[in-house]
Order: C-alpha cells, then sequence, then structure tokens
C-alpha cells in the first residue's frame, strides 16, 4: 500500500469515528434532553387535569367533560375514590395491566411526601409513564387521579431526529473519503515528487530541479534537496576538472621523465662507444648529471606538492626579521647573476618580523629569484621589502623578457609553462611556481603577478607582521 492509500484509509478511519462518535453523543443528548422536557410537561398536563376535575361537580356534565379534557393532551386517565377503587377509565379495554397502574397505599404515601401532590413513576423497565395526582375538591367521591402515556411517543421526535442525523452522517462520511483523497494526494504528491528527485539526484541526474511552490516543510525539503543537487553538480564538475587536472599531471609527469631518460640513455649509448675521446665522455657525463639532477628537483617539487596536499604540518613556523633574511639570501645569487651582467639589489623599506616557515619562505624566493635570473637577459633584479599596515609585502621585479597576458591566468598550474621547448633547457621542472603558490596558500596568502612583454615581470606577495 502507498503512502497516499495510507493517508487516505487512516484520513477517512479517524474521521468516521469521530462522525460516528459525536452522531452517537448527539442523539443520546437530544433522546435525554427531549425526554427531561417530557417529563416536566408531563407533570404540568397532570396539574392542569386535576384542575379540569376539581373545578367540576356534580351539576357538571362531568365524564364526557373529562374525556373530552384527557383526550386534549392524549393521555389515558383513570380516577380513583379514597380507598383506591377505579371510578373512571378512559380506556376501558385496556384495564390496569400494569401494578404501576394501580394506586397501592405506597403511591397514596408518596403523593402525601410532595408538596404540589402529584407523583410521577418514570421506571425504566416500564414501557409508559405513570403521574397519580391527589384531588381535594370537585366531583364527589373522587379523591386521586392517574395519567399514563407511553414512551414511544416522547422517542418519535429523536427518531426523527436521529434519521436526519444518520443521513447527515452518511453524507459526512462521503465528503470525508473525497476530501480525504484529495487530501492524501495533496500530502503524498510532494512524497513522490521528492522521492523521485532523491533517486534522480542518487542516479547522477543533478540538472533536474523540483518545482514544488509551498510555504511548509515541503517547500523546505525540496529548496534542500536543490541546493543538494546544485552542490553536487558543482562537485561533480569540480571531480571532473580535477579528473581532467590528474590525468594531465600524470602525462606530464611521464612527459617530463621520459626526456631526461632519453637523454641520458643516449648519453650513456655514445660513452660506451671505442674511440670516443675524453673531452667527449666528460662532456656526455656532464649531461648525464644535468639530467639525473632535473629529475631529482622534479620529485622532489611532485614531494613538495603533495606534503601540501595531504601533510596538516607542512609548515614549521618561527619568528624572523625578512629584511635581515633577505640581506642573507641575496648573496647567494649574486655570482650567477654577474655571470649574465645582471645587477641584482634590494630596497628593504621595512624591519619588521614575520611568524612563517623560513625555509618554505626560502624556497618561494629561490624560485622567484632564480626565475628572475634565468629569464633576464639584461638589466636588473630587484628585491623589496615594504610595509602596509599589518602585512609585510615582499616584491621581485626583474626587467626580462616579461608575460604575455594569455598565460597569467595558467601560470601558476602544475606543468604549465609559456614556452615549453624554453623552460627546457633552462631545466625547468614546470612546478616551481606551483610549489610557490602552494606553500604561501598554506600560509594564508596568495602570490601575484603583473608584467609586460619585453618589460620584466614583478612576482610579489604579503605576510601578516608580528605585533
Amino acid at each position: 500500500m502507498n503512502i497516499q492509500a495510507k493517508l487516505s484509509v487512516t484520513y477517512i478511519v479517524l474521521l468516521v469515528i469521530g462522525i460516528i462518535t459525536i452522531s452517537a453523543y448527539a442523539i443520546l443528548s437530544i433522546r435525554f434532553y427531549l425526554f427531561a422536557e417530557g417529563l416536566e410537561q408531563f407533570k404540568d398536563d397532570a396539574k392542569i387535569v386535576r384542575q379540569a376535575v376539581e373545578s367540576s361537580d356534580e351539576n357538571t356534565d362531568f365524564f364526557p367533560f373529562i374525556t373530552q379534557t384527557s383526550a386534549l393532551f392524549d393521555y389515558d386517565l383513570a380516577l380513583f375514590d379514597s380507598t383506591g377503587i377505579p371510578i373512571y377509565n378512559t380506556v376501558p379495554e385496556q384495564q390496569f395491566i400494569d401494578s404501576r397502574e394501580f394506586l397501592s397505599e405506597p403511591v397514596v404515601d408518596s403523593i402525601g411526601r410532595t408538596g404540589d401532590r402529584i407523583y410521577v413513576i418514570n421506571d425504566p423497565e416500564y414501557e409508559r409513564i405513570v403521574a397519580f395526582a391527589e384531588v381535594r375538591d370537585g366531583y364527589p367521591s373522587i379523591h386521586y387521579l392517574r395519567i399514563s402515556k407511553d414512551k414511544k411517543e416522547y422517542y418519535e421526535a429523536v427518531d426523527n431526529i436521529r434519521h436526519i442525523i444518520y443521513a447527515g452522517m452518511l453524507f459526512s462520511i462521503a465528503a470525508v473519503m473525497v476530501v480525504s483523497f484529495v487530501f492524501s494526494r495533496y500530502m503524498a504528491g510532494p512524497i513522490k515528487q521528492l522521492n523521485d528527485a532523491a533517486l534522480n539526484i542518487a542516479g547522477g541526474k543533478h540538472y533536474e530541479t523540483l518545482e514544488i511552490d509551498r510555504n511548509d516543510e515541503f517547500g523546505t525539503l525540496a529548496h534542500s534537496l536543490n541546493k543538494m543537487a546544485e552542490k553536487f553538480k558543482q562537485d561533480n564538475r569540480q571531480l571532473q576538472i580535477l579528473n581532467k587536472k590528474q590525468n594531465q599531471f600524470f602525462a606530464d609527469i611521464a612527459h617530463e621523465v621520459r626526456n631526461p631518460l632519453h637523454t641520458i640513455s643516449g648519453a650513456v649509448e655514445m660513452i660506451q662507444m671505442e674511440g670516443l675521446s675524453e673531452d667527449k665522455k666528460q662532456q656526455y657525463l656532464h649531461t648525464v648529471q644535468k639530467q639525473v639532477e632535473r629529475v631529482v628537483r622534479l620529485f622532489n617539487d611532485i614531494k613538495m606538492l603533495q606534503r601540501y596536499d595531504l601533510d596538516e604540518h607542512f609548515l614549521t613556523k618561527s619568528e624572523f626579521v625578512v629584511s635581515e633574511f633577505i640581506s642573507q639570501l641575496i648573496e647567494s645569487y649574486r655570482p650567477i647573476a654577474e655571470e649574465k651582467n645582471i645587477k641584482i639589489e634590494t630596497e628593504l623599506l621595512d624591519n619588521g618580523s614575520v611568524h612563517a616557515d623560513k625555509d618554505k619562505i626560502d624556497q618561494v624566493l629561490d624560485n622567484l629569484i632564480t626565475n628572475a635570473i634565468k629569464y633576464t637577459n639584461e638589466g636588473s633584479i630587484t628585491v623589496r621589502v615594504t610595509g602596509e599596515g599589518s602585512k609585510l609585502w615582499i616584491s621581485v621585479m626583474d626587467t626580462g623578457i616579461g608575460i604575455a597576458d594569455e598565460h597569467l591566468e595558467h601560470l601558476f598550474d602544475r606543468f604549465y609553462r609559456t614556452d615549453k621547448a624554453r623552460s627546457r633547457d633552462k631545466g625547468g621542472t614546470g612546478l616551481g611556481l606551483a610549489v610557490v603558490r602552494s606553500i604561501l596558500k598554506a600560509h594564508n596568502t596568495d602570490i601575484l603577478v603583473s608584467s609586460l612583454p619585453a618589460k620584466g615581470s614583478t612576482f610579489y606577495f604579503s605576510l601578516d607582521k608580528v605585533s
């Protein structure tokens, strides 16, 4: 049984029980009320009949008068003398079929104990209601009267009302069944939609959205599912991009390793040739050494990137003065720069301290300064330290070949080269700037670049000052 059928059955059963209970209570309440009102009216009518009896005398055409009076009220009437012997009965053929219709001594005693001299007998086991009254004036020899009536006459109005209630109850049940079906469909429809949407999302159909315009929990849940589907879509798109990058990454590694291995293999074959001069052997050995160093640098860079991706303890921070650190660092690059007739200088405009991983910042500056020397054929390289509020800005500026705008967006991607052939010739691994970005990201900052072709480039980043 589906949820709609369950909801329909549940609503119908509950509402039918409610309708039946309310109808039964209404019928019983009306029955009790009408009978209670009938008893009061019956007692009042007994007083009226007694008054009619007391107002007559021996000169009155008594018995026809009394017969007409009782007929007006539709009661059975009997008159008794002082000893309880019946003198008159409006239904002589009925006689007295039950002892409760006789004027017994207990009844006389009961009449005497009432203030209005009227005693009503309403026995649940007897089908008639009986009232006895004492008569003190009027026709001689009449001392008591009795009126009685079948209780069914009081319940006739209840029966009519009961039929009306039953008809209304049946109509209500039919209406409840229709309303329950509509309401259960209204309630179950969104559940089915939500279930189908969840299955679609689980099946990878993230492009589908739920159109449930309701200001209730279903609408909220539909909105949440749509957000979840959108998040899955974004994550799936991101995974596709990452998978593509990963495939490209492994292809680049294979390519980067294959080239030096081919060079090494060729150099080894040349060294093994007979009659090769010593100078040539040394040249090929130098080539092998350079290619081995290149592969080692490649795997060191890959290891660094892997640590950034996986190692929570990637950084080991300490406090140091940046200007002093750069002053010592820059000296190791002067000989290399001078070989290319490049002037290398510093502008240390702030002596602030930072709390960072000194070795990793050394590696960042090594990559940036080495690249500046590689791609600068003439001019100068300047390493600048400036302060701005709570930050220290470190810049590496060169007057080299510069970088075209179309390359700036991908400059820090792994294995991206603006000129692949020239980059390999210069011994690059294609991972240096990716390592730089990873280290700075770990320091909650980033590497920025501005460049003009044939004018030079500026790489710069910030670190938080120690307050």
